[in-house]
């Protein structure tokens, strides 16, 4: 089983062949892509932050729900 560097021993880090960053949970869900490994890391930190602490009704919105309705 290969070891990741396990960050707050909550999420890891790691860069992609096109040269981007994903963080991902130790359960497998992918969470943020950033540009650099510190961005990546400073954004995953702040995303779980508004997850544990909630979200304020005025701070996000859904955009788009990822429903496609009609006939294709």
């Amino acid at each position: 089983m290969e070891e990741f560097e396990w960050i707050d021993d909550c999420f890891r880090v790691y860069k992609t062949q096109y040269g981007l960053w994903h963080s991902v949970m130790k359960d497998g869900r992918e969470l943020v892509t950033g540009l650099s490994e510190q961005v990546c890391i400073r954004m995953t930190r702040f995303y779980l932050k508004g997850q544990q602490e909630g979200w304020g009704a005025g701070n996000s919105r859904v955009v788009n729900d990822g429903v496609v309705g009609g006939k294709l």
